[in-house]
């Protein structure tokens, strides 16, 4: 038995989304059922609609849902009919990546997230016949109701509000995870974002968490740079009129950093960050950039700093055991991302997207339902 829902349709290249009624199929067995609350916009929503990465159009994106368990399948685990939840990226579970607990680099990641459909080829989104791409990063989340795979639900606390809980599945968990799962860094040290939106301020609150005592933001927006102090930054590098990479130099009284975050992917910010590092430095890329790009970094002069280049994904997380942990963090006042966020309808969707991209908002999330 099918189910109407309204949802948010990327139909064309390049071009606002469409708000429609939709039918939503019946509930395979590897699926939940979930009544959304609300959904964070991502820079990998508005990539995928762009046509930066591949998904099938038209498609209902969102994958920073919020939910409440309305229906579960015969083979779920773990999960039931009134749990609240986060929706984060799907994995395929088998492969040697995910068996390692290496979910954030499973092999089938793209059939799993990008695809447009499920392992059997079908769809569980359609209008009067015309099929319509679902499931992305498992869940398709730009609407009122999801059929998600149980790969991509992570159960929460029912006390914390799930209008704000959305962007904990991908954003702020690729920025938190880049630090405290991946850098690692040590009490004392130094560290460094280039960009301080959503993924740049999680990056800084969880450096923050991990005991950096010099935490440098870089970003073009001054109003960017006085949030990032509040969140927890010890200094602001406006990138647009400061060379950076001096600055650094003069902030870590001429050692450069221990560690970097990029969150641009822009091949000169980069470069900028790789040349910021101390010796034995580690810089980290989470930014998404178009397949091709290519960075020229030097090699000479810093063969001798013994540096470390990493790209990483989904905070290197497992969303299971990864997101509750930032819940606690923010209800002990630790990672205030609440700060970083401003609620649109899903009428307004499209405002989100605009107003993310010139930089007015950090986190734009939409609601969906109470």
């Amino acid at each position: 038995m099918t189910t109407t829902v309204t949802a948010a349709v990327a139909r064309t290249l390049g071009e606002p989304l469409a708000i429609e009624e939709l039918q939503l199929d019946d509930l395979q067995a590897n699926e939940v059922r979930v009544r959304l609350v609300a959904t964070g916009i991502c820079h990998t929503d508005a990539i995928v609609r762009d046509g930066v990465y591949p998904t099938p159009l038209p498609a209902v994106l969102g994958h920073e849902g919020a939910g409440v368990v309305e229906a579960v399948g015969n083979e779920v685990a773990a999960v039931e009919v009134g749990d609240h939840v986060v929706l984060s990226a799907a994995y395929c579970g088998t492969c040697r990546q995910c068996r390692a607990g290496r979910m954030a680099y499973c092999e089938n990641l793209f059939a799993e997230d990008f695809g447009g459909h499920r392992r059997d080829g079908s769809t569980a989104l359609s209008k009067d016949g015309e099929r319509i791409s679902s499931h992305f990063f498992g869940q398709s989340s730009f609407s009122t109701y999801a059929n998600v795979v149980q790969e991509s639900v992570v159960v929460i606390d029912r006390e914390v509000p799930l209008e704000l809980m959305g962007p904990l599945g991908c954003g702020l968990q690729t920025g938190a995870g880049a630090v405290l799962n991946e850098l690692r860094p040590e009490p004392g040290t130094s560290f460094v974002v280039f960009g301080t939106g959503a993924v740049g301020s999680a990056a800084i609150m969880a450096a923050k968490v991990a005991g950096c005592t010099t935490i440098v933001a870089v970003d073009l927006h001054d109003s960017r740079l006085e949030l990032a102090t509040d969140l927890g930054a010890t200094h602001t590098i406006n990138g647009r009129t400061t060379d950076a990479v001096e600055e650094l130099r003069r902030i870590t009284d001429g050692q450069g950093v221990n560690y970097a975050v990029d969150t641009t992917a822009v091949p000169a910010v980069l470069r900028q960050a790789a040349d910021s590092l101390g010796i034995r430095g580690t810089l980290v890329l989470v930014g998404a950039a178009a397949p091709g790009t290519e960075v020229p970094f030097e090699i000479g002069g810093s063969l001798v700093k013994g540096w470390t280049f990493k790209t990483v994904v989904q905070g290197s997380s497992v969303p299971q055991v990864f997101i509750p942990r930032l819940v606690e963090l923010w209800k002990q006042g630790r990672f205030p991302f609440d700060k970083l966020v401003r609620h649109y309808a899903l009428s307004d969707i499209n405002r989100g997207f605009e107003d993310s991209e010139n930089g007015s908002v950090i986190k734009p999330i939409v609601k969906l339902s109470s």
